[in-house]
């Protein structure tokens, strides 16, 4: 059995990136191997930022009893999906505020003394990336050293401890020439395990 989770991070449930979603659950309902959440960010009106004061301190983050309901989602999950369009080569506002507030410190990672590195508290867990974005395909790796994979694999899930990460990075997505029917049935017949 394998929980899925899965992330929305788009305003619009009629898009690209919904069918993307929809694609997902259809290719896990063709699956008796587990089950699904959907956390949609705009749909629940997430709030993204962050506030440290007297009365909230980012020690206490992993605390928090406002995102108690959030942190039991990706505690329930084994793997984490994430839908969502690339804005200015990286993921949107409302999903890194997301991990900002989720992937805190005793809860995603734990300090270790005399280590450079913390341990990764979600570790065993995997993430699945699904991202779609106007300019083409190989634009994010030829100019921008391929920032997006590096900061979702390396700087935020290695550092909780999720190792198995796989991404769907798909360019030209407002072509006609696009191929997004193919791309969706390939999307779908991943999550089915075909």
């Amino acid at each position: 059995m394998v929980n899925t989770l899965i992330v929305y991070a788009h305003p619009n449930r009629e898009s690209l990136n919904g069918a993307f979603l929809n694609a997902v659950k259809q290719g896990i309902a063709q699956t008796s191997s587990g089950e699904f959440q959907v956390l949609d960010l705009y749909e629940e009106n997430f709030d993204p930022s962050l506030v440290y004061n007297k009365e909230r301190r980012r020690r206490d983050m992993h605390k928090d009893p406002e995102l108690e309901k959030y942190r039991e989602q990706i505690r329930w999950a084994d793997r984490l999906v994430f839908i969502y369009p690339i804005y200015w080569g990286r993921p949107p506002a409302i999903l890194l505020g997301y991990i900002d507030r989720m992937f805190a410190s005793n809860f995603a990672y734990r300090d270790r003394p005399n280590r450079i590195y913390p341990e990764g508290l979600l570790k065993g867990k995997s993430a699945v990336c699904i991202s779609t974005m106007k300019g083409p395909a190989h634009y994010p790796l030829l100019t921008l050293n391929n920032a997006h994979k590096v900061l979702m694999k390396r700087a935020v899930f290695h550092f909780v401890g999720i190792r198995k990460v796989k991404f769907f990075e798909f360019g030209s997505m407002e072509s006609k020439k696009g191929n997004q029917a193919k791309k969706l049935n390939k999307v779908e017949r991943y999550f089915a395990g075909k």
